[in-house]
């Protein structure tokens, strides 16, 4: 007696339903992690880490740091980002403080990136946030390490 199905369409059918079923399950396809673009926080520590003498540096620094250690967040990046900027206030504020000691520091100007007329607090400001989103939005593509914490802080951060 031969018991082989008479309809092997419908077992293709069924199998393919089942693995259709099972992919619903895992929710929206996942994009590999590309760890290759993480920054190397032991690398980093063997540098000399950037002082109250390059405003921009500090700030960087201190956005790249938060960035990575908040990028785990399941909020959206513009906000994640935005922490990551608040946190670093103090930096920015001494940045600011030593913009308008220069002559002429607080003046308005053309943007070179837009053309539009802005001043150096308001590109500071730019500055820091647009660098918290780009960290925010890297660590999360690959899927990177944050850098170790001391004291509720990332390390390597100056004190506020």
């Amino acid at each position: 007696m031969n018991r082989a199905p008479k309809r092997p369409w419908a077992i293709a059918a069924l199998g393919l339903a089942a693995l259709t079923l099972s992919a619903c399950e895992r929710g929206p396809a996942q994009m590999a992690a590309n760890g290759k673009i993480c920054i190397d926080f032991k690398q980093q520590a063997k540098a000399p880490l950037a002082t109250g003498a390059d405003g921009a540096a500090a700030v960087d620094q201190c956005v790249m740091r938060w960035g990575y250690s908040l990028a785990s967040s399941r909020d959206d990046a513009d906000l994640v980002a935005e922490a990551a900027a608040a946190a670093c206030g103090a930096q920015l504020s001494r940045w600011n403080q030593a913009a308008l000691s220069q002559p002429g520091g607080g003046e308005e100007a053309a943007s070179l990136m837009t053309g539009e007329s802005t001043t150096p607090l308001a590109e500071h400001n730019a500055f820091t946030h647009s660098r918290a989103l780009f960290y925010v939005v890297q660590a999360r593509a690959g899927n990177c390490t944050p850098p170790p914490v001391a004291n509720g802080a990332p390390e390597g951060i100056a004190a506020g």
